[in-house]
């Protein structure tokens, strides 16, 4: 006895894998574009009531630190490094958090392993 595919499988095979190869590289090419547009993008966050800013691209660089000049206090140096920390940190995960929810939007929430 030979099996059977449900209706609408199999007999085009050909057609369905260049047709299956064409929404793959489409997806590709809107994952590209999107990625380039989120690398130019800019986020910024900030710590200790706006005393120190961070701003990162979407390429996970820190472009620029902005330190108030009033919480500059050479006692409590500490301090100052945790602020510019809470506030890279906050910027990298807005950024990344983007990234995420862009692709997603993409894939239709597809894990594609080395696409992402």
């Amino acid at each position: 006895m030979k099996a059977r595919l449900p209706q609408g499988y199999g007999g085009g095979g050909a057609s369905n894998l260049q047709q299956l190869a064409r929404q793959a590289q489409k997806l590709q090419e809107q994952m590209k574009k999107t990625t380039e547009e989120l690398e130019a993008k800019e986020y910024a966050a900030s710590a200790g009531g706006d005393a120190v800013r961070a701003t990162a691209t979407g390429k996970m660089e820190i472009k620029s630190i902005e330190i108030k000049p009033e919480v500059v206090d050479p006692d409590d140096v500490e301090m100052l490094s945790d602020l510019v920390l809470a506030a890279v940190n906050e910027a990298l995960r807005a950024a990344a958090a983007d990234k995420a929810a862009q692709m997603e939007k993409i894939s239709g929430g597809l894990n594609m392993p080395g696409m992402l």
